[in-house]
């Protein structure tokens, strides 16, 4: 259930036609709707293995066949999610032109699957594996979540392409958002609390730089009373379409005039 009079997603819909250059950054709340539970939570891999137990590069040097146990079940997670209509619409409006990058934290690669072309995705992607030895890549579809640790053909163990805690954001990540940063009028933040660095300093940065911000949550976040300017009290399956729907027909009628 949406928390926002409908005149606000006009609003909206206005803001990002008029804006020179949008972005977005997303968090695990956009891929919920897909059935990837967010890590922390009820559902989340946090309940079922301690992140420092299973979660950093240490643990997993030292114990690569231990920390595959959560690997394999969130590798299989992967492989039975599908984009939902949120990562379709963020796709769409890139395709428009409305939309012109994507920083993400989530390690799904739904928003590559949906059609978006330029993702920066922070913490890595779940769906590539890469030989801890060679660094020869491999794609997630290729392994045998069977056998754990998988291995390489050089013999050397095979790892996720994300970021474990106790490893750096990629060098060529933070490049690129900084970039896009320097250059944003108007930041969607979606399904994120943004409260993990270095992602949660991404909204501030591009408000300090006189950036609008449009936040799209199911709850309200550190941002909403701090520096967003319109809340989307929502499911981003839910809201993004409507926003689609409204910048089509405003789009329509311009044209149409």
């Amino acid at each position: 259930m949406d928390y926002f009079p409908d005149e606000i997603i006009a609003r909206v819909a206005s803001l990002i036609i008029n804006s020179e250059r949008c972005g977005a950054l997303t968090g695990a709340g956009i891929s919920v709707e897909s059935g990837i539970p967010a890590f922390r939570g009820s559902q989340g891999l946090w309940e079922k293995y301690d992140p420092d137990e299973y979660a950093t590069i240490d643990a997993f040097i030292f114990n690569p066949e231990k920390v595959w146990t959560m690997l394999r079940d969130m590798s299989k997670q992967l492989i039975e999610a599908k984009p939902n209509p949120a990562h379709y619409c963020l796709a769409e409006l890139e395709k428009m032109g409305f939309l012109h990058f994507i920083i993400t934290q989530n390690v799904d690669g739904l928003h590559h699957l949906a059609g978006s072309k330029n993702v920066i995705e922070f913490h890595g992607n779940g769906r590539r594996i890469v030989c801890f030895s060679c660094k020869r890549l491999f794609s997630l579809y290729e392994i045998d979540l069977d056998n754990i640790p998988p291995r390489c053909h050089c013999g050397g163990i095979l790892k996720p392409d994300v970021v474990f805690f106790g490893e750096d954001i990629p060098y060529e990540a933070l490049k690129m958002a900084e970039m896009e940063i320097s250059k944003c009028d108007l930041l969607f933040v979606i399904g994120t609390s943004a409260s993990v660095l270095p992602a949660c300093t991404i909204p501030y940065a591009v408000k300090a730089k006189g950036a609008r911000i449009i936040e799209i949550n199911p709850e309200k976040t550190g941002l909403t009373d701090s520096i967003t300017d319109y809340f989307l009290r929502g499911k981003a399956g839910e809201i993004l379409p409507k926003l689609m729907y409204e910048v089509k027909r405003s789009v329509k009628g311009h044209k149409d005039e």
